[in-house]
């Protein structure tokens, strides 16, 4: 005996949840576009296991994941196994390992779902789709443009254009910090007002570069302004390069799409654990749950990558609601062939199974169908 509740069938663990129609349906097409979109850029699609070893899977990039990862012992070989939080690390050991010998540069989709330890605040789901590029072995500002370029394109197959890009540039804010001979306890301190964005504290505690922090602090922003006064900042020389660099971007961004919103943010660097470069976070516009992610990362041992992963769960849940496919009830009976013509029309067909119920339209309602077959025509239920 024990005083466990009684098992509820339709009870799912903390962050997990069942996809319903018309839902998962809505998904599925979302991501097939979105892959679509991919393919007509180049990018071949790849499908790496949901499960690897441990070491394996936490090697590398891998390990910015590591705490939220599940574990596991495999019966067969006795060692741990992994269950991926995400994909992008896995992307990268099969572009160094499989495809070594692959031309670069590699262009590689993906999409498939990933397991959490934890959701966050604002995405509580520990069950996650995603659905991304990586471009791998060019260290150009094209190719960091081409990311943005292509998952601007992607969300617009997916039904959603009203989207910002965020840039950053995560090692920047280390690179400053680097500058200053700061006291590790300041140094942490001042890390975390920047983490935190309190001008006030950067400004007291920054020392030499307060006043180089402080502006950039205060200048995310569009990309324009924000661009202006990393140009005029007092940057060392490693920090000079990656504002360059971003400038670069932002201008090749601008040469193929004047009208993309972009915004500049100089001294994020959350969430960024492994990227190297240029990043990027996509919002649609009123909105505040991130739609993809990505950047600048190393591949392997040296090789320079960009990639970006985008989350169909967050995209499908900001975007305007895709017209549902009409259901077509058919009566017992109806030739194969006319019922393939109004699939190919774009209706679902319901074909009645044995004897027709009277009256037909009843029939048709109780089964969700829009439209039933009257006399070889379509018919609106209303």
């Amino acid at each position: 005996m024990t005083d466990d509740q009684p098992a509820y069938p339709a009870l799912l663990p903390a962050g997990l949840r069942d996809l319903l129609p018309p839902d998962a349906e809505i998904e599925a097409a979302a991501i097939e576009a979105m892959l679509g979109c991919f393919a007509g850029h180049g990018y071949q699609r790849v499908k790496p296991p949901l499960v690897e070893f441990e070491q394996s899977l936490l090697g590398g990039s891998g390990a910015a994941v590591a705490e939220q990862t599940f574990r596991m012992m495999d019966p067969e070989s006795h060692r741990m196994l992994a269950i991926r939080a995400d994909t992008t690390p896995q992307v990268a050991r099969i572009a160094t390992t499989r495809l070594a010998t692959a031309p670069r540069p590699l262009r590689l989709s993906y999409a498939g779902q990933c397991l959490r330890l934890r959701g966050s605040q604002l995405a509580p789901d520990r069950q996650v789709a995603q659905a991304g590029i990586e471009l791998i072995g060019s260290d150009s500002a094209e190719a960091d443009a081409e990311i943005v370029l292509v998952g601007a394109e992607a969300l617009a197959a997916a039904g959603l254009t009203q989207v910002s890009f965020d840039l950053t540039m995560p090692t920047m804010a280390a690179l400053l910090l680097d500058s200053e001979p700061f006291k590790p306890e300041r140094r942490q301190a001042l890390a975390h007002a920047l983490d935190r964005k309190d001008a006030a504290a950067v400004t007291a505690l920054g020392g030499g570069i307060a006043e180089t922090l402080t502006n950039l602090l205060l200048a995310a922003g569009e990309a324009g302004p924000a661009l202006a006064a990393l140009g005029v900042a007092k940057l060392p020389p490693e920090a000079r390069a990656l504002a360059d660099r971003l400038a670069a971007v932002v201008a090749a961004i601008r040469a193929r799409a004047p009208a993309l919103r972009l915004t500049v943010d100089p001294l994020e660097f959350r969430g960024f654990r492994y990227h190297t470069g240029p990043c990027l976070t996509v919002y649609a516009l009123g909105h505040q749950q991130e739609l993809g992610r990505g950047g600048r990362y190393i591949s392997g041992e040296r090789e320079p990558a960009t990639g970006l992963t985008l989350f169909p769960d967050a995209i499908l849940g900001a975007a305007k609601p895709p017209r549902p496919r009409p259901r077509l009830y058919l009566p017992a009976g109806t030739d194969g062939a006319i019922a393939a013509g109004f699939r190919a029309q774009g209706y679902a067909t319901i074909a009645a199974l044995g004897e027709d119920v009277q009256p037909a339209e009843d029939e048709a309602r109780r089964l969700l169908c829009t439209h039933v077959l009257t006399d070889g025509a379509p018919v609106p239920l209303v």
